[in-house]
């Protein structure tokens, strides 16, 4: 379904991203890790088209997005939640859901109203709506990013790092949100991810990056602790 082939990036005379490779099934929830500054970050914006590549594909549905623009990618399907989340803290938050249905159109029309999945998936959202993007807590600005990123109704939903600085029992609702997208509604996930517990509970499969290459991949089961203590242990 989606599948990064053979990727390559570089800044200046840096060369970042090495042959970097890996794929979400149809339906499947793959997790992206590695110890901080290896280039996940990177790679997923290089997916997005916000960093360009400079060889590899990157495919979705059969059909190479590589140098696409990065609104293209959004209105064929595929939804970013970014690091830090992004959101725009002097908009409220009906502002900040309506923003992300300009990037949705779809034979020719643009989405008018905020879906009310939206809401049922994340209902404090509902009761905020007046309510200023910085005036929320953490928690509730990652679910805001997330729902932004659902209002395009991807195909594939990219996460990078859902649960940093975000209080336990709201990262307990995030994973909860994300199962409940992966394996009820099947739509695909790609989310990079430090904390094992929370990988191992909403992955069935998981890549490792390490200083810019991608170097073990395979179904969350074969998540070794050899491979743990080699490449994710800090």
């Amino acid at each position: 379904m989606f599948d990064v082939e053979g990727i390559n990036q570089s800044y200046g005379e840096s060369h970042i991203i090495w042959n970097a490779t890996l794929q979400v099934k149809a339906g499947g929830c793959t997790c992206l890790m590695g110890r901080n500054g290896v280039g996940k970050s990177t790679l997923l914006k290089v997916i997005m088209g916000l960093l360009p590549s400079t060889s590899g594909a990157i495919k979705l549905d059969g059909t190479d997005i590589a140098g696409k623009p990065a609104e293209l990618r959004a209105r064929i399907g595929i939804g970013y939640v970014p690091q830090g989340r992004e959101i725009f803290p002097q908009l409220d938050v009906e502002e900040n859901l309506r923003i992300g249905l300009v990037a949705f159109k779809r034979k020719g029309q643009a989405a008018k109203e905020i879906p009310e999945r939206v809401f049922t998936l994340f209902p404090v959202l509902k009761k905020m709506l007046r309510r200023r993007g910085g005036d929320l807590s953490g928690g509730q600005q990652q679910q805001l990013a997330i729902a932004r990123a659902l209002v395009l109704e991807p195909k594939l939903l990219i996460l990078d790092e859902p649960t940093e600085g975000i209080q336990p029992n709201i990262v307990s609702e995030i994973g909860d949100i994300i199962l409940k997208l992966n394996q009820e509604e099947k739509l695909s996930v790609l989310l990079v991810e430090q904390k094992l517990p929370f990988a191992r509970r909403v992955a069935q499969s998981f890549v490792i990056m390490d200083r810019g290459r991608t170097v073990a991949a395979g179904e969350m089961t074969g998540l070794t602790d050899e491979l743990v203590q080699r490449h994710l242990v800090v």
